[in-house]
């Protein structure tokens, strides 16, 4: 119970932190203004992605290699190679909060900051697609693609 209610003030606060729009800014300004508010603020885990998929209001994206995902892939999100990422933002909805992911983070956390510097409400998923694959198992996984089947037909 305590960790539902945990789960909803957190995602209630980045469906409201929605309102306020980031704006473009340089990598130096937003490093120069990087601190514990912003190092939280980056980061999203697996449940909490989920639930904000499920709202509505997160766009997942993908950016891993071609190859990597001819190999496997989650069935929802959108595929967006980091190397393509700069030609590809007219992809992105800056009305929702973009998370990016990879199979760990290293490459997501290039992502997010770039993503930050262009304007966009970014988070990188800390546990990675892996740590999704993990989260979605059985019933779960089930359950998140009905409701995601569901959202996608609105």
């Amino acid at each position: 119970m305590k960790k539902g209610i945990i789960t909803i003030a957190a995602i209630l606060m980045m469906a409201i932190s929605l309102a306020a729009h980031a704006e473009e800014l340089s990598l130096e300004t937003y490093i120069s203004g990087f601190d514990y508010k912003a190092r939280k603020e980056m980061k999203i885990n697996s449940e909490s992605l989920v639930s904000g998929l499920e709202q509505g209001f997160i766009q997942l994206v993908d950016i891993r290699f071609k190859e990597e995902t001819a190999a496997w892939r989650m069935g929802f999100g959108r595929h967006i190679p980091l190397n393509e990422l700069p030609s590809r933002l007219d992809e992105l909805d800056k009305d929702k909060i973009i998370v990016t992911a990879c199979p760990h983070k290293d490459r997501a956390i290039l992502a997010m900051a770039y993503l930050r510097t262009k304007g966009y409400q970014s988070k990188y998923l800390v546990d990675g697609l892996l740590g999704v694959a993990e989260f979605l198992r059985g019933d779960t996984a089930r359950e998140v693609m009905e409701i995601l089947g569901e959202n996608q037909g609105r």
